[in-house]
């Protein structure tokens, strides 16, 4: 009588082929770049979130005619450290303390209230603030990952309502040149960060 059952050659094929399966799976879904889409679209998200929250104080604070807008041009970004890459925002200088980037301060609190690395006192607006806390990069660090560096930066005008936030793209597909492109085609004037805001050439 004959026994059922496989031979080890038949086990051998069979985890031959799930193996090429796998590594074929792996390499067309490249889970590293599916994360790194998913923090790109939560940038997107967070930068859309930022505009439309400092377009409602801008329409509430006309109609109250209180305007507490920077008296000066102001840049901040909310990276964590100390240090601040070359390039992407913002190119870095040393200077004093909390200087990290040609003008920019550094600033980490995601305070609504204008003490926040946005300084637009959200709180002031009329039936209560349209942000509970300002986001951060989901990186938000010196990085390679964004070309130079991860994180947010906020750049405004001392005219009233002139302003942009920028973040670096991470993924393929979100950054210049990729399938979804926002960075080069946002209308911006930098071609290596995703722009919104009032203006996009500051």
């Amino acid at each position: 009588m004959e026994s059922k059952g496989f031979t080890l050659i038949e086990l051998l094929v069979v985890i031959a082929i799930l193996a090429i399966l796998t590594t074929t799976v792996v390499l067309v879904l490249n889970p590293a770049e599916l994360l790194r889409q998913a923090r790109d679209s939560r940038r997107i998200s967070d930068l859309q979130a930022m505009n439309h929250a400092i377009s409602l104080y801008l329409t509430d604070q006309a109609v109250a005619s209180t305007f507490v807008w920077n008296t000066t041009s102001t840049c901040t970004v909310s990276v964590t450290g100390n240090t601040v890459s070359s390039t992407s925002p913002i190119a870095s200088t040393t200077g004093a303390s909390g200087l990290v980037a040609s003008g920019c301060w550094v600033n980490t609190t995601q305070a609504n209230d204008g003490t926040g690395w946005i300084p637009v006192q959200f709180t002031a607006v009329t039936g209560g603030a349209p942000i509970s806390k300002l986001p951060l990069d989901p990186v938000n660090a010196s990085s390679t990952a964004c070309g130079t560096a991860c994180y947010y930066s906020y750049k405004a005008s001392s005219t009233v309502g002139i302003y942009e936030i920028d973040a670096a793209m991470e993924s393929i597909k979100y950054s210049s040149g990729g399938s979804n492109d926002v960075e080069s085609k946002d209308g911006g004037n930098n071609s290596s960060e995703y722009e919104v805001g009032s203006s996009l050439v500051l």
